[in-house]
């Protein structure tokens, strides 16, 4: 089975098997937002070809991180070119340089809506100490008591083992300021 890891790894080296993986696991939702958006299969290849090369496009620039699944990124990519392709439908519209970039950065806008509030944590849980990011895994996914994450970690009493959880989530907390001030 492959990893969206190995997928992304795949994609920047511009593997195509990585694309036959992607096309078998996310092809069939993006057809049935076409389809369910007054779409045609024709469209649904179309614009999920025009999508893949967006998100490789995303992939190779440098700066571009993934914080989110694969999923969110195939869907809102998607959504927002079908639903801009039905709004320039009605007008003739040249697609200029100034124009692909701008589509690109709604294409963001689009991503970050898209996310959900699991990718979203799953994204500040990368930017935080690994020591909290273990705290917090444990305590919230993993649901390990109090008095586990104080044997655990070696805390020597319950209040230290509070003190730190919330000194954890202070950093995710600065995590998503320092990010919705982007």
């Amino acid at each position: 089975m492959t990893t969206e890891k190995d997928i992304i790894t795949d994609l920047k080296g511009e593997n195509d098997n990585a694309f036959g993986e992607l096309y078998k696991k996310y092809f069939p939702t993006v057809q049935r937002f076409i389809l369910n958006n007054k779409g045609t299969k024709a469209d649904a290849d179309d614009i999920f070809q025009d999508t893949m090369l967006i998100l490789l496009e995303k992939l190779r620039q440098e700066r571009f991180t993934i914080s989110a699944s694969m999923k969110t990124y195939i869907m809102a990519i998607a959504k927002h070119l079908w639903l801009n392709k039905i709004r320039t439908s009605y007008r003739d519209v040249e697609l200029t340089e100034n124009h692909f970039n701008r589509l690109l950065d709604d294409i963001d806008v689009s991503i970050e809506q898209e996310k959900t509030y699991q990718d979203k944590l799953q994204g500040y849980l990368h930017k935080i100490t690994e020591h909290c990011k273990g705290l917090i895994h444990n305590m919230f996914f993993k649901d390990s008591s109090i008095e586990q994450i104080q044997e655990q970690y070696g805390y020597s009493s319950r209040h230290n083992a509070i003190n730190q959880k919330h000194k954890c989530i202070e950093q995710i907390r600065r995590v998503k300021l320092q990010d919705e001030k982007r």
